[in-house]
């Protein structure tokens, strides 16, 4: 969800849903709210996310996605702060999103708490999935979403905090991870209580299993049902296109590296058929090549930020057999070479490190 996708990026949004991504209003009021808790100023983000009263009063009101963009970069221009999407979190009280988070906190225990968070988690705009993985020992609830790090510290951080409540502060995760480096872990692991791993091969979190047996202060059966009730109604409702796209897109991201991008090999990782596979895609308007583009080039730029990695590297983690495969493929989805990216986006960090203090002789502090 940034302000700056380009072409493909649209095209491939654009042909899953039919119109340019939206979300719900609420989601950009709940960041809002938070953010005046926070500290600032209201008015100027409502004027950022560009939200005119209709929209700040209406339930059912839907906003484009890069709003959401527009108002983190008001924020920051305004006082930058670490940490942004924990922040969030800790201001983000229970009931925000009314329907998720009673679907989940009328559960019996802090697992089937998790399940639905995971089945129900489309009814909010949120880019994350999260995967549940019961089976293991220790439970993992990995969250997942491209190149967006602030909306997984959020995720994570929500989902902790609120087991939390929802157990009298029994509820510890034994560990949360992030594939990303934090801007300050310290802080992270004093707001949730446990020890944070950066640059791990998953981000989420790990608990035990008292942990997930662990029950919910306010279990209610009957309420649960009539919530599914409607829940189930409003994703009936939902383009599934959008959710084909994630499971997608989640499928090539951990197989771009092997250089299998093929169709058959995707359907295979979702339990389809291809044609099942294409079929479904096409539905919705969407071009599987177009995903395996987008894919691929998300994970370029990421990739490019991260200075240890030689170009010719990052080639051969995206499935190319050459560097020069690469340097076409990129100047055509940015306009601009690969190593023209990463002197931008160096730079633009050095300058950021600058203006919030953080030069060589500064040392860093802290659903």
């Amino acid at each position: 969800m940034t302000a700056d996708d380009n072409r493909l990026t649209n095209r491939a949004k654009d042909s899953a849903l039919g119109q340019a991504p939206t979300v719900p209003a609420n989601d950009i009021r709940v960041f809002i709210a938070a953010l005046a808790r926070l500290g600032y100023k209201a008015e100027s983000l409502v004027a950022a996310a560009g939200l005119g009263s209709s929209a700040m009063d209406d339930p059912d009101a839907r906003v484009p996605c890069d709003r959401f963009g527009a108002v983190i970069g008001r924020a920051m221009q305004e006082r930058p702060m670490k940490n942004i999407g924990v922040r969030i979190a800790t201001e983000t009280p229970i009931g925000a999103f009314p329907l998720l988070d009673y679907l989940v906190l009328s559960s019996n225990s802090v697992g089937e708490g998790i399940k639905q968070l995971a089945h129900y988690f489309r009814l909010v705009g949120n880019p994350c999935t999260l995967e549940v993985h019961d089976e293991e020992d220790p439970v993992r609830v990995v969250v997942w979403a491209v190149n967006n790090c602030l909306a997984v510290e959020f995720t994570v951080s929500l989902v902790v905090l609120n087991l939390g409540k929802e157990t009298d502060g029994r509820f510890h995760p034994q560990c949360v991870t992030f594939t990303h480096s934090p801007d300050d872990v310290a802080e992270i692991e004093r707001i949730l209580a446990c020890v944070v791993r950066a640059e791990a091969a998953w981000s989420g979190l790990e608990m035990s299993r008292g942990a997930w047996h662990l029950p919910f202060r306010r279990s209610d059966p009957v309420l649960r049902r009539v919530l599914e009730q409607q829940a189930d109604e409003i994703i009936a409702r939902l383009p599934s296109a959008d959710g084909v796209a994630f499971d997608v897109r989640r499928a090539l991201a951990k197989r771009i590296a092997r250089g299998d991008t093929r169709i058959d090999s995707v359907a295979h990782d979702l339990a389809t058929s291809s044609r099942t596979l294409q079929r479904r895609l096409a539905a919705g308007g969407l071009s599987y090549q177009d995903l395996v583009e987008l894919t691929r080039r998300e994970a370029a730029e990421r990739y490019l930020t991260d200075l240890s990695l030689s170009i010719a590297e990052v080639a051969y983690l995206l499935g190319y057999s050459e560097p020069s495969a690469l340097h076409r493929a990129f100047k055509r989805w940015n306009h601009t070479t690969p190593q023209a990216f990463r002197h931008a986006q160096h730079t633009t960090r050095s300058t950021v490190s600058t203006d919030r203090g953080e030069g060589s002789n500064s040392s860093k502090s802290g659903w």
